[in-house]
This record gives structure tokens, sequence and C-alpha cells, in this order.
């Protein structure tokens, strides 16, 4: 559903097209029957059904790769930035124009393995994000539309097992079924090396 903000702009553009169909119905004799009733039913709904359109579309994105990969490596580096996010235009005591910019801090994660792949992820800052350090394992998914996956065109959500902790500005992944086969890599990755400890 996003930010409560979110909510009530999308609540306000139902309303407001609600109302400029009601007008074009009542004022001006604009009447297409069924037609009308629904553009009227979905406008009434936008605030119900937007986010799964705007979740979808943003989905989509990733979905157009052909291949994935599951990633493991380690944090490189952790900063924190402010970004500008919006501005707003507002009149001071004197009947001045003020300019305010809104800002966001925003934790930079680099994460990278011994191949040399390297990778940045932004997302807004939390306070579970103070544990976060570099020399911490990372994972998460890679996409591509070569087998491969010698050229990595975009990355998901940031796992960090340790902290049980996911670094995103959006979550991409079923967040469970990531766990789950996380751990059971880790699981067949350690009885592999056991087996190959057994037999040198």
């Amino acid at each position: 559903w996003g930010k409560f903000a979110d909510f009530l702009q999308r609540l306000l553009i139902s309303i407001v097209t609600v109302v400029v169909i009601l007008v074009l119905k009542i004022v001006f004799k604009f009447d297409l029957g069924v037609l009308m009733f629904t553009l009227g039913l979905i406008a009434a709904f936008y605030w119900l059904w937007g986010p799964v359109l705007w979740a979808s579309l943003r989905n989509g994105k990733y979905r157009k790769y052909k291949y994935s990969g599951f990633w493991r490596g380690r944090v490189l580096d952790v900063f924190i930035t402010e970004e500008l996010t919006g501005k707003e235009e507002t009149v001071n005591n004197k009947g001045e124009l003020v300019i305010v910019e809104n800002r966001e801090r925003r934790i930079n994660l680099e994460v990278g393995d011994e191949t040399g792949f390297t990778a940045e992820l932004q997302a807004p800052l939390r306070v579970n994000h103070k544990g976060l350090a570099p020399g911490q394992i990372a994972e998460m998914l890679v996409l591509s539309n070569k087998s491969d996956l010698s050229s990595i065109d975009q990355i998901t959500d940031i796992y960090i097992p340790s902290r049980e902790l996911w670094i995103s500005d959006y979550p991409y992944l079923q967040r469970d079924f990531f766990i789950s086969a996380s751990r059971r890599l880790r699981q067949n990755s350690q009885e592999k090396s056991r087996r190959r400890d057994r037999n040198s």
C-alpha cells in the first residue's frame, strides 16, 4: 500500500475522477450508459487496485530477463548519502517564496565476490542497518539475458544472512522462499566440503 501520503494521493485521484465523471454526466448530459458506469467504478476503486498495477509494472521490468542466478559474495563498503526526494514551494511570513528541499538519508551498499564482480544498491536508511559492515556475507539474485550470466543486467534485494536483514527500496523477491533456498544451498555447500575433507 505504500506510505500514508501515497494512499491519500490515490484516494484523492479516485474522488476527483468520480467527480469529473459525475459532472460530465449531470452538467453536460454526457451519458454513455454502461461505459460511463464502468469508468466510474474503475476510477472509484483506483485507491485499491492502483498499488497492484504499479507493482506489476515494476516487477515486469525484472521478469523480462531470461536467466537468473543465486549470488553470494561479501559486503565491500557501506556508506550513507542524502538524496533529494522532492521540492516544495511555500511562502514565509514576509510573503516571500521559499523552496524547501525534501531530503532522505539513504544507505549505499557495495557488494562483490572473488571474480571481481561488484554491484551497488541504494535504499532508504533504516535503524536496523546499523549493524552492516564490510566483510559480511551478502546474497541476492542476479538477472541476465545470457545463460552463462557473464553479463549481469540487474540485481535484486540484498540479503545479509548473519543479520537476517534485507536491503532494498522495494521487495522484488518472495523473501521466505529466498531464505529457504539460501539455507539449502548453504547446507549443500557444507556437505560437499565435508565430503572433500573425508576424501583427502
